[in-house]
């Protein structure tokens, strides 16, 4: 049947409803039509079109560095990412991810960008395509001995030693794991840039937040299902009420905070300076830290003066 056999119902349901490639030759073919109900259509098409091509370049430009390694012979390349650094609750997470040469997957992003029901669509799609997937952890106890730090670098290396095969090449978002001898690269904020990286973090973003769903059940009255232990307000004043539990990071300072185990003082200069309001008032304030400086100890000053670049930062 030839196109302008088609009616404008037919045509809506076929490509503005449907699942029909749109093409550049299609689009010509429309602005030839004189019928103005194809011309609406048009104008829409056209606007899809445009967005998906951007996107196809955008994860084109993600996959410049696969396609390097793949062009000179290199098959076998691993993705790592970590999430789970910032919370005050919960295990660190770290994912592996592997594809094949020339694998493209619209709409791999990093996964803080992303929303829940996309990330859990992509984590699918990711699990279809990979030809490998490797997880790995730390748990808070490790995270308490070791430091957040070196427990992310942790995490990372049990899941690359969690693929079945061992890669011959990383690519890891911000650092490189130590005591690990395969080539790797490092980007910075390599999961917004990087394609199998962008993969990874959304991998284990998805399943830490499984994890955390779980712990809901296990401690209930947290909130942990919905803020995953991250420091929100309703988590902050779930454990001044409860008091921390097993999986909270008692290794860092704001839980021992919001415990109570500060100074009086502590508190009292916390709340004035979280009233500050302006630039001239933090000067002021600032400047009246020198005769109370004293009256802390070393933690609570790391945590003021913390406190006051975060301030000057936003006022």
């Amino acid at each position: 049947m030839k196109f302008s056999d088609l009616s404008i119902e037919e045509i809506r349901a076929q490509f503005l409803d449907g699942d029909q490639p749109i093409t550049a030759q299609f689009l010509t073919k429309l602005s030839r039509d004189p019928r103005q109900g194809v011309r609406k259509m048009r104008d829409l098409l056209r606007r899809r079109f445009e967005k998906e091509r951007a996107e196809r370049v955008r994860i084109q430009n993600m996959l410049n560095f696969e396609r390097l390694l793949w062009k000179s012979g290199v098959r076998c390349i691993a993705g790592v990412d970590e999430v789970g650094v910032g919370p005050l609750a919960g295990p660190v997470v770290a994912a592996a991810v592997v594809f094949a040469p020339g694998t493209e997957l619209i709409g791999i992003d990093d996964s803080k960008k992303l929303e829940p029901e996309q990330r859990t669509r992509l984590a699918a799609l990711i699990r279809e395509h990979a030809t490998a997937i490797g997880l790995g952890w730390a748990e808070v106890d490790e995270i308490d001995h070791l430091n957040i730090y070196q427990a992310g670098l942790l995490a990372m290396s049990r899941a690359v030693k969690a693929l079945p095969t061992a890669p011959e090449h990383l690519l890891i978002d911000a650092r490189t794991i130590p005591e690990i001898a395969i080539p790797q690269n490092a980007f910075n904020k390599g999961d917004g840039i990087n394609f199998s990286i962008a993969a990874a973090s959304i991998v284990a973003k998805t399943y830490r937040d499984s994890l955390m769903e779980g712990f809901e059940k296990k401690y209930p009255g947290y909130g942990f299902a919905q803020h995953k232990g991250y420091g929100t307000a309703e988590h902050q004043d779930a454990i001044r009420r409860l008091g921390p539990c097993p999986i909270h990071r008692l290794s860092f300072p704001f839980i021992r905070e919001l415990c109570g185990e500060f100074s009086e003082r502590f508190y009292v200069l916390k709340q004035q300076l979280q009233e500050v309001n302006s630039g001239p008032a933090l000067g002021a304030f600032e400047k009246s830290l020198k005769d109370r400086w004293s009256e802390l100890d070393e933690r609570e000053q790391r945590k003021i003066r913390l406190m006051l670049i975060r301030r000057w930062k936003t006022i």
